[in-house]
Protein backbone atom coordinates (compact mmCIF):
# COMPACT_ATOMS: atom_id res chain seq x y z
CA UNK A 1 0.00 0.00 0.00
CA UNK A 2 1.86 3.03 -1.23
CA UNK A 3 -0.70 5.83 -0.94
CA UNK A 4 -0.84 8.12 2.09
CA UNK A 5 -4.65 8.09 2.15
CA UNK A 6 -7.43 5.78 1.04
CA UNK A 7 -11.19 6.12 0.90
CA UNK A 8 -13.50 3.63 2.58
CA UNK A 9 -17.25 3.24 2.77
CA UNK A 10 -19.03 2.94 6.07
CA UNK A 11 -22.63 2.36 7.08
CA UNK A 12 -24.33 5.46 8.46
CA UNK A 13 -26.58 3.32 10.66
CA UNK A 14 -24.27 0.83 12.39
CA UNK A 15 -20.75 2.02 11.49
CA UNK A 16 -19.74 -1.19 9.71
CA UNK A 17 -17.28 -0.92 6.83
CA UNK A 18 -17.98 -2.07 3.29
CA UNK A 19 -16.08 -5.30 2.84
CA UNK A 20 -15.64 -8.06 0.28
CA UNK A 21 -15.65 -11.79 0.78
CA UNK A 22 -14.16 -13.34 -2.39
CA UNK A 23 -14.72 -16.89 -1.13
CA UNK A 24 -17.75 -18.01 0.86
CA UNK A 25 -15.83 -19.67 3.68
CA UNK A 26 -13.28 -16.88 4.05
CA UNK A 27 -13.21 -13.84 6.31
CA UNK A 28 -13.77 -10.37 4.90
CA UNK A 29 -11.43 -7.87 3.29
CA UNK A 30 -11.83 -4.14 3.90
CA UNK A 31 -12.40 -2.37 0.58
CA UNK A 32 -10.04 0.55 -0.09
CA UNK A 33 -10.40 3.08 -2.89
CA UNK A 34 -7.56 5.24 -4.19
CA UNK A 35 -9.80 8.22 -4.97
CA UNK A 36 -13.13 9.44 -3.67
CA UNK A 37 -14.60 9.37 -7.18
CA UNK A 38 -13.65 5.67 -7.44
CA UNK A 39 -15.66 4.96 -4.29
CA UNK A 40 -18.61 6.91 -5.68
CA UNK A 41 -18.39 5.08 -9.02
CA UNK A 42 -18.31 1.71 -7.25
CA UNK A 43 -21.29 2.66 -5.11
CA UNK A 44 -23.35 3.98 -8.02
CA UNK A 45 -22.53 0.98 -10.23
CA UNK A 46 -22.83 -1.92 -7.79
CA UNK A 47 -24.88 -0.73 -4.83
CA UNK A 48 -26.93 2.29 -5.85
CA UNK A 49 -29.86 1.14 -3.70
CA UNK A 50 -27.60 1.55 -0.63
CA UNK A 51 -26.12 4.93 -1.59
CA UNK A 52 -28.11 6.84 1.02
CA UNK A 53 -27.00 4.42 3.75
CA UNK A 54 -23.25 4.58 3.12
CA UNK A 55 -20.79 7.37 3.73
CA UNK A 56 -17.34 7.76 2.24
CA UNK A 57 -14.47 8.51 4.62
CA UNK A 58 -10.80 9.25 4.05
CA UNK A 59 -8.38 7.24 6.21
CA UNK A 60 -4.63 7.51 6.45
CA UNK A 61 -2.44 4.58 5.57
CA UNK A 62 -1.41 4.38 9.24
CA UNK A 63 -5.05 3.91 10.37
CA UNK A 64 -5.69 0.86 8.19
CA UNK A 65 -3.94 -1.76 10.40
CA UNK A 66 -5.99 -0.67 13.42
CA UNK A 67 -9.24 -0.93 11.49
CA UNK A 68 -8.29 -4.41 10.25
CA UNK A 69 -7.49 -5.60 13.75
CA UNK A 70 -10.49 -4.00 15.47
CA UNK A 71 -13.05 -5.29 12.96
CA UNK A 72 -11.43 -8.68 12.30
CA UNK A 73 -10.65 -8.24 8.60
CA UNK A 74 -8.02 -10.60 7.18
CA UNK A 75 -6.73 -8.00 4.75
CA UNK A 76 -7.65 -5.29 2.30
CA UNK A 77 -9.15 -5.26 -1.16
CA UNK A 78 -7.67 -2.37 -3.13
CA UNK A 79 -10.14 -1.41 -5.86
CA UNK A 80 -8.23 -0.44 -9.00
CA UNK A 81 -11.23 -0.32 -11.36
CA UNK A 82 -14.57 0.37 -9.70
CA UNK A 83 -16.70 -0.35 -12.77
CA UNK A 84 -15.62 -3.94 -13.53
CA UNK A 85 -14.76 -4.21 -10.49
CA UNK A 86 -11.08 -5.10 -10.38
CA UNK A 87 -9.90 -5.68 -6.81
CA UNK A 88 -6.46 -6.75 -5.58
CA UNK A 89 -6.79 -8.71 -2.34
CA UNK A 90 -3.91 -8.44 0.13
CA UNK A 91 -3.75 -10.39 3.38
CA UNK A 92 -2.09 -8.91 6.44
CA UNK A 93 0.79 -10.83 7.94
Amino acid sequence: MSLDFYYIMRSKTDGKYLAARPHENESSYLLLFKEQYDALSYLNTHASEYASRLGIEMVSNSQVPGILKRWGFIGVGVVSDPLIPNIEFLQRS
